[in-house]
């Protein structure tokens, strides 16, 4: 599963947008039919993922020490925010009011890819911010170094079989 792009898609008057159809199809092994929105704690964006990442996050959490204020600020702040939006019969979502406002977004919601997760914006937010990383991208020469094939993930590697294909 990869989100990747950036795809502008209107906002109508009941809250529906419509999910990206590339985004939806990275979804479709996942048991729950939609995605999981949450607040960014970075940015004026809204964090989405998957059923299956979202059960990372949560297993992530069980490794703090129970009742320590991390593990609860955290579980506040990403579990005790998320909503799970089901798609409806045309791949749209309905966008909870409170999400919406602290995402301000008007009449167009941007899906931005990023890997594993993927962020929702205020096109006309966006825009600046991502032309921002760019420049200190170039500025930094940032670079990756590229994991071997050998270390990717089964459904990831070329060629390999998904892992649903192996059962």
């Amino acid at each position: 599963m990869l989100f990747t792009g950036t795809h502008i898609h209107k906002l109508d008057r009941k809250g529906r947008v419509s999910v990206p159809k590339r985004f939806r199809a990275a979804l479709e092994p996942e048991e729950f039919a939609g995605i999981y929105l949450y607040q960014s704690h970075k940015e004026s964006a809204l964090e989405g993922c998957s059923h299956s990442h979202m059960e990372r996050i949560a297993a992530s959490l069980d490794e703090l020490d129970m009742f320590s204020d991390e593990a609860d600020d955290l579980a506040d702040t990403i579990l005790g925010s998320s909503h799970m939006l089901p798609y409806d019969g045309e791949g749209r979502i309905i966008l909870p009011a409170e999400l919406i406002e602290f995402a301000r977004i008007e009449d167009q919601v941007a899906f931005v890819g990023r890997g594993r997760t993927f962020r929702l914006w205020n096109p006309d937010i966006f825009k600046p911010l991502q032309e921002a990383s760019r420049t200190r991208t170039l500025n930094r020469g940032a670079t990756l170094k590229l994991k071997p094939v050998s270390e990717l993930p089964k459904g990831a590697r070329p060629g390999a079989p998904n892992e649903e294909d192996a059962s």
